[in-house]
């Protein structure tokens, strides 16, 4: 369970009185954000989810001035804090160097807020955590630090710039235990204090907050490539944001354009020049607080980058808690595919899939103005995943986008599932002319000579499938379509398994899911699921199947159950 202190009296004795009595009688003071005092406008209180006036009387220059009296002595950042609390008292200044506007946020001390992620922590790898203002990164950092340190014996350094970890004054908050701090005498010194921690200290754990220039990301990579498990912050809410930031991201490996060769290129089916990770990642964990208690986690960040420098959308974990401290794992299924028009000298007919960058237009030989514009371009078009949408809401497809298939021998309904499911611009088609394609049934193919020989003759290819079923159909549409790059695994998407599915049938598939990711594919060992009926075991053996693994039944009734075998 989760508990947290605050020294509210202390922060609000710095107080005008009237704001005092106020906040003291409020119902809502123990969730108070932080209250906000500018010169001539009246004092305000915020809440999570709204804000309320305190007062009637505009804030004098007086009322600041008693306030920073109070305070004491503000830093390089505009940044004072009140001795042995974790309160954070920032200065608005006027052009003149005049304090107009002051604003006085609560600092509490939460125990118990990295049980989302509490088994992440102690694997000793470095952990990345992103998040918009006031979602409670600092308060994580803190609660890290404190369990490394205490609970794991380790050696924990925290290098706290604004003393907004640790708070104000030299001895530090009891809310680190036994971490040990670093203050730093002016922000643009921050990164020097990262080394001279590493150099002086002998730490096995560096914690940083608020990563933002370029040479603390360098101090951080040095770190890490010394053997110091790292936990820090950074400015930005998604990986995406660190991908576009091009001073933090070195965070997570770097990007810069690389030039395939023109093999690679035509594979790819995209341009010549294309965008990768340029390096191992700072940090090999990373975790976007999207709210106070639902995070997103991304348990290898290589993966995710390269994921999405490719155009697809990643599938990470989603970890949220429930009111009785209960973790809840569920994974955020990634959209479906959105292809890009490919570009007429590629080759290859058919929509490119998310599966590969997305070409940029063409330039017609006018080179860009700069190569940094160029990178940009290169950066929008790899992210880029937004098409345009009719008035209706629907997706527009051209014409010239669509993929005419000629099905033969194949079950038209598990066809038009599977197209409907995965959004596939494909129209299946009776008419051999128009047909860009032919999806057949080996086995009955064979015995057709003369739609081997028409399909020959109008130099349509043909795709042969063993049997009629979802994985096989799933596999082939995406081989055509040009969607299906064997160096990144499929992810299962459970609408096609589970297309009018009892409960029992769904919480079969989720449990054949996870058992493949997250034990046959990563560690290479056989699994053994709950005993179920044959037909929830058919279509346990169809999902094994669309991953290309093997899968056997065995046991007797009614405990007869599934054994999915690595490749």
């Amino acid at each position: 369970m989760q508990r947290s202190t605050d020294d509210l009296t202390r922060l609000l004795s710095i107080l005008p009185e009237p704001i005092q009595t106020h906040i003291e009688h409020h119902p809502q003071r123990d969730v108070l954000i932080e209250i906000v005092m500018d010169l001539g406008r009246r004092p305000e209180a915020r809440f999570p989810g709204q804000a309320e006036y305190l007062s009637d009387d505009p804030i004098t220059q007086q009322d600041l001035q008693d306030c920073v009296d109070r305070v004491g002595h503000f830093g390089g950042d505009n940044r004072a804090g009140i001795e042995q609390t974790l309160h954070r008292i920032s200065a608005i200044r006027n052009r003149s160097g005049d304090i107009i506007g002051l604003t006085c946020r609560v600092g509490r001390a939460v125990f118990g807020t990295i049980g989302l992620i509490r088994d992440l922590v102690e694997r000793g790898q470095s952990i990345l955590m992103l998040g918009r203002p006031g979602v409670g990164k600092t308060t994580a950092l803190r609660e890290i630090a404190r369990v490394l340190a205490d609970d794991l014996q380790k050696r924990v350094v925290i290098i706290d710039t604004s003393n907004e970890i640790a708070g104000d004054g030299d001895i530090p908050h009891p809310a680190i235990g036994r971490a040990r701090r670093m203050q730093v005498a002016r922000p643009e010194l921050q990164h020097q204090v990262m080394i001279e921690a590493v150099e002086n200290h002998m730490p096995e754990v560096v914690v940083i907050d608020e990563i933002g220039t370029e040479l603390e990301a360098l101090a951080a990579r040095t770190i890490a490539e010394r053997g110091v498990q790292l936990v820090g912050t950074a400015h930005g809410n998604r990986i995406e944001n660190l991908i576009k930031n091009p001073t933090l991201a070195d965070l997570i490996g770097g990007i810069g354009s690389v030039t395939l060769g023109d093999d690679e290129a035509r594979r790819r089916g995209t341009q010549k020049t294309v965008l990768e990770r340029k390096a191992p990642p700072t940090f090999e964990i990373a975790v976007e607080m999207l709210e106070r208690y639902r995070w997103v986690v991304h348990e290898s960040v290589s993966d995710t980058v390269d994921i999405l420098l490719r155009g697809r959308q990643p599938n990470p974990q989603v970890r949220t808690m429930n009111e009785s401290g209960k973790v809840l794992i569920s994974h955020e299924l990634p959209d479906a595919p959105i292809a890009p028009k490919p570009p007429k000298n590629a080759g290859v007919r058919g929509w490119r899939a998310s599966g590969q960058m997305k070409p940029l237009p063409r330039t017609n030989g006018v080179a860009t103005s700069s190569p940094q514009k160029h990178f940009e371009q290169l950066l929008d078009a790899s992210l880029s995943n937004s098409p345009e949408f009719d008035r209706f809401g629907n997706e527009m497809i051209d014409e010239e986008e669509r993929f005419y298939l000629y099905p033969y021998a194949i079950s038209r309904g598990q066809l038009e599932e599977v197209i409907g499911v995965l959004e596939l611009p494909v129209v299946i088609t009776k008419d051999l002319d128009e047909a860009n394609a032919v999806l057949a049934l080996r086995s009955h193919f064979r015995n057709h000579s003369k739609l081997r020989h028409v399909a020959k003759a109008r130099q349509i290819p043909i795709h042969l499938i063993k049997s009629s079923t979802i994985p096989q159909i799933t596999r082939a549409l995406r081989r055509l379509l040009q969607m299906d790059d064997p160096g990144v695994p499929d992810v299962a998407d459970l609408r096609l398994f589970s297309h009018n599915a009892s409960d029992d049938e769904i919480e079969a598939l989720e449990e054949a899911r996870l058992a493949v990711e997250q034990i046959v594919l990563p560690k290479g060992q056989p699994v053994e699921l709950l005993p179920r009926s044959p037909k929830v075991r058919k279509i346990q053996h169809e999902l094994v199947e669309h991953y290309r693994l093997k899968s056997d039944s065995f046991g007797d009734e009614p405990n007869r159950r599934l054994r999915i075998y690595p490749a």
